[in-house]
């Protein structure tokens, strides 16, 4: 008899540590794919995770590499420190839209225009989820919260803020993506994004980041399945999915000649 393979192992870019996210979250998918990349470059001793405030605040204890825990929103500004300072360092950033879009908007449009060569993985699930689903930038009009009860509205809350769209208007990045945690299909489109942001890193052409659009059941009050469903029916109209810049090897100090 044949001794069983698996296709599939357990990625060593992560620890065993149980993880704590709330049934249907997609946050876990999103941890998978980056170990995944991790291992296959063989980088992980070398790695930084750069775990912020929200969800992503348990980043630290599941990927199993270095690590440091940022301030709310200061995820890119830790980030520069660390690859600056240690250059042949892997580092990326992990960040959810409360953290990146609200409280770091700052920080991520400034290391964009800076081309900072690290990496940023951005959890687009349209709600604070860990603070107790308040609304974020980048949550849908009518969408209800626990401050938006009566759904969001473009005459007191403004419109929801693209991130890909704004970052594709700077000469800094290499390479800008948008996918989806919501069927098999796109979850290996997302880990080709995934590992093509973690190779220009290492090629050393500048940020790269990779939004994903994951689900938050609990905050969105659905179940599972219906929660996969709102990505594929009405958040992916809103946040189409491309890939908005993808800077060939050796154009890094090319990208502004026009600025």
């Amino acid at each position: 008899m044949a001794e069983a393979k698996l296709i599939n192992p357990y990625p060593d870019a992560l620890t065993e540590v149980e993880m704590r996210y709330c049934p249907g979250c997609t946050h876990g998918t999103a941890h998978r794919l980056v170990a995944e990349v991790i291992d296959e470059f063989g980088v992980r001793d070398r790695t930084v995770a750069v775990a912020t405030v929200g969800c992503s605040v348990y980043a630290y204890e599941y990927f199993n590499t270095d690590s440091v825990q940022a301030s709310h929103g200061r995820g890119p500004a830790v980030a520069t420190a660390i690859k600056r300072v240690h250059p042949d360092a892997v580092v990326f950033t992990y960040q959810g839209d409360g953290d990146l879009a609200s409280i770091g908007m700052a920080e991520i449009v400034h290391a964009a225009a800076r081309g900072e060569n690290f990496t940023v993985i951005f959890i687009n699930n349209a709600v604070f989820g860990m603070t107790q689903g308040q609304m974020a930038p980048t949550t849908l009009v009518g969408q209800r919260t626990t401050t938006s009860p009566r759904g969001r509205s473009t005459a007191e809350a403004g419109w929801p803020i693209r991130v890909c769209e704004l970052l594709d208007t700077l000469d800094g990045p290499a390479y800008i993506a948008r996918e989806a945690l919501s069927t098999p299909q796109r979850i290996r489109s997302a880990k080709r994004s995934i590992r093509r942001a973690f190779e220009l890193q290492l090629a050393g052409e500048g940020f790269s980041i990779v939004e994903l659009l994951s689900t938050c059941p609990t905050w969105w009050g659905m179940d599972p399945l219906g929660a996969i469903r709102h990505i594929e029916d009405t958040m992916i109209e809103h946040y189409p999915l491309r890939v908005f810049r993808d800077r060939p090897a050796g154009q890094q100090e090319e990208a502004g000649s026009d600025a």
